[in-house]
């Protein structure tokens, strides 16, 4: 490694050298050897098209995959520095939110990996979604500013332009090299607008709306409360698919494809239903060529791939054609023609493209004109078959599978557990980097002592890490020994963050009534709430106090701690999983279609909390009941409860003198002396008078189930036991598995 050898005899004396120059010469060295790393090839080539593409931080991800980490960590050292201390200077790329975009990133990673041909499309935001600070125990929202240099996309020529009704758009393209693990490498494209202006952005992540020119690649989701604002979300969603669509059939032109075979050269995945209009622009760019609308609709379902990945009516989108119309006129026809296709195909009216609200269902779009349809997780996929789209199953049977989600798992073990990953090498060799699976031979390990203390003093150092890490950051004291209960996600209703909140006073009351847990207990809570989304931003008003409300109590602050990660993103989620004992999946059960921090926990020894929803069903099957903790009604019971209409919070309140205490508390003295009590009642009174996810319904049996696992923790042998399990078992939730799979059963690229 040259450039490192060469580096350290210009700067050899400690301190010499900055680590933003440590930082300077890692990148340096890993574009240089990128650049020299071939494209994987192939006849058939896989297209990602995503709103969102999570990346996280680059460094520690291309040194891995290049095979140079342990080389690099040693000349960071040689430097004076530590490997976290040199990542700290890089910038994440605001380029998603939660769980799909990291999915996306992790897709892309296994993919070059696996040596399959396939690249990624998107756009190019300059600002993300926002970056999160809070004041006044309240969520407030600034530009994510992370564009610099040096930086790991490279600006390409384009000569690709976007027309809308009123105005032509010049793309602007940034690619960035995927490397795989000790592999080749393919390229995620993203697109940005020649004329976005950031100085129209005003008072926190406000903006003029109407000025698209301006402003279609400045944030990822831009708030959609207003006419205006979900207009911007057409005109982006527009620009993205046809950049895409336009690249694609330039590819196969150059390659010299026929494009009346496109779909024996390309697949698209559309993951979630963003990206849906690549059908309809397809489908238009192929009449350009002089296709006549069967053939190209043909051509176009044999070619393209849907992931459903969630049953919440907000994320299924559907827009009004009056807004088509004015956005994207030149789709009109042709979303009026596969309508009618699509009708006579089936007359059912819930399986229409035009509702009758004259509303474009963009799912039924893309399940009528694709080839496959997968859910991501064997709970969600078959909730979409039997129930939410249980008639377009019964249509296409043929169409819909399933792909369980899955982790880049040399990421969320090498690059952020080291020291887990070194341990693991020893006992049962390096195979496990290539071959998740061979994890299984841990579980030979679970009547060796010795390992099994290894495992529970590896956690702590990664505690002690991560306390440090949040003293620097937030300036807030934690206790390394007290337990760690996590929940780390985005902050929506149906992931129940106030159910947590609920216990946390609970506790908190128990504590003041004299009764003190074993252990100290820190509540850890990581997540951003959408702009727009009132409740959600309460919740987080909610945690925020009831942190304040114990850090100053004398009595309880020695027990019990909240702390709220601000700006919680992949970096903070990369400290913060391998330290955490508890990882808690709440959600209601058939509302989380997978999950994927639930396996980043599991892969790092955290024992889940959850219930039987998304891809917990599986951890709980892989890992062993044992080895987890679950609880609550079924999916079965929740959408029989859904269907009847029979819920009531108010009558678990009326009825449970524990629920009505722990409820009432959101309005009590303690909360409205430091909270504002707009927020807080607003919140009280929507768990009271609507509780859409069920809150109350589960609340008794998590309490419950939560003292017994705080009470299990204690016995530290019989939790190490259960670590090591859930470690060994994890391998399945590797995504180079769910690749695999995509690739046998839908992409077939070799």
């Amino acid at each position: 490694m040259e450039e490192f050898l060469k580096y350290t005899k210009q700067k050899a004396v400690k301190g010499k050298a900055s680590a933003q120059d440590i930082y300077r010469i890692l990148v340096k060295e890993c574009k240089k050897r990128m650049e020299k790393t071939p494209y994987v090839e192939g006849d058939k080539k896989l297209y990602y098209i995503s709103a969102e593409f999570l990346l996280g931080k680059m460094l520690s991800s291309n040194l891995i995959n290049l095979g140079i980490y342990d080389e690099a960590v040693a000349f960071v050292e040689k430097m004076g520095y530590t490997m976290a201390e040199i990542q700290d200077v890089e910038k994440e790329p605001s380029l998603g939110n939660g769980g799909l975009g990291r999915l996306a990133a992790c897709f892309l990673d296994s993919i070059a990996s696996l040596n399959l041909c396939g690249d990624g499309i998107g756009l190019f935001y300059h600002f993300g979604l926002f970056e999160q600070k809070f004041v006044n125990h309240k969520q407030m929202e600034l530009p994510n500013v992370w564009i610099e240099e040096p930086s790991w996309f490279t600006k390409k020529d384009t000569d690709i332009q976007v027309s809308f009704p009123h105005m032509t758009l010049k793309a602007v393209q940034y690619d960035m090299d995927v490397i795989g693990y000790h592999g080749k490498k393919n390229t995620l494209h993203l697109f940005d607008v020649e004329s976005v202006d950031e100085s129209i952005v005003k008072d926190g992540i406000s903006f003029d709306k109407t000025a698209i020119d301006k402003n279609l690649t400045l944030f990822l989701y831009p708030d959609d409360s207003d006419d205006d604002g979900r207009l911007l979300r057409i005109y982006q969603q527009y620009f993205m698919v046809s950049c895409g669509a336009q690249m694609i059939l330039a590819d196969c032109k150059k390659k010299g494809y026929p494009l009346d075979k496109l779909y024996e050269h390309v697949v698209i995945q559309i993951n979630d239903t963003h990206p849906t209009m690549v059908i309809l622009e397809l489908i238009r760019l192929l009449r350009e060529e002089g296709m006549s609308l069967k053939k190209a609709c043909a051509i176009v379902e044999k070619s393209c791939a849907y992931t459903n990945h969630t049953i919440l009516a907000e994320a299924l989108e559907t827009w009004p054609m009056a807004y088509l119309k004015t956005v994207v006129p030149q789709l009109v026809e042709i979303i009026e023609a596969l309508d009618l296709a699509a009708a006579q195909r089936s007359d059912l009216p819930s399986l229409a493209i035009i509702g009758e609200d004259e509303r474009v269902h963009m799912a039924h779009i893309d399940i009528h004109f694709g080839k496959s349809i997968n859910g991501v997780a064997k709970l969600h996929t078959e909730i979409l078959k039997e129930s939410e789209l249980h008639d377009f199953y019964n249509l296409y049977p043929e169409k819909f599978n399933n792909k369980t989600n899955g982790i880049t798992f040399r990421r969320w073990l090498y690059s952020c557990n080291p020291q887990l990953t070194h341990q693991i090498e020893k006992w049962i060799g390096k195979d496990f980097y290539e071959d998740a699976s061979k994890l299984t031979e841990l579980s030979k390990l679970k009547n060796d002592e010795e390992a099994l203390q290894t495992l529970l003093d590896i956690k702590q150092i990664k505690k002690q890490e991560w306390v440090e890490h949040i003293y620097r950051k937030q300036g807030i004291v934690i206790n390394p020994d007290s337990i760690f209960d996590t929940q780390v996600k985005r902050l929506h209703e149906y992931k129940r963050q106030q159910m947590n909140a609920l216990y946390i006073i609970y506790k908190y009351l128990k504590v003041k009534a004299g009764e003190k847990p074993v252990r100290p207990i820190t509540f850890i809570f990581g997540a951003k709430a959408a702009p727009a989304y009132t409740i959600a931003k309460d919740i987080i008003h909610v945690l925020l106090c009831l942190q304040d409300i114990i850090a100053n109590d004398e009595e309880v602050s020695p027990y019990l701690q909240i702390c709220f990660i601000e700006n919680y993103n992949v970096s903070e989620a990369e400290k913060v999983i391998p330290a955490s004992d508890i990882s808690e999946q709440i959600s209601l059960a058939s509302k989380e279609a997978s999950g994927t921090g639930n396996m980043k926990f599991m892969l790092n020894g955290a024992l889940t909390l959850g219930t039987r929803d998304g891809a917990n069903v599986e951890i709980a099957q892989l890992a062993g009941e044992e080895n987890c903790t679950m609880f609550g009604k079924s999916s079965d019971e929740v959408i029989e409860h859904y269907a009847k209409q029979d819920y009531c919070s108010k009558d678990f309140y009326e009825q449970d003198e524990l629920i009505h205490t722990l409820v009432d508390f959101l309005i009590g003295e303690e909360m409205t002396s430091i909270g504002d009590e707009t927020s807080l009642s607003r919140f009280y009174h929507e768990l009271l008078n609507k509780d859409w996810f069920m809150t109350l319904l589960d609340l008794r049996e998590y309490i419950d189930v939560k003292e017994h696992m705080l009470e299990a923790y204690e016995d530290r042998h019989a939790w190490s036991v259960k670590m090591l399990e859930n470690i060994a078992h994890s391998g399945f939730f590797s995504s180079d598995r769910t690749i695999e799979d995509y690739n046998r059963e839908i992409w077939k690229l070799s």
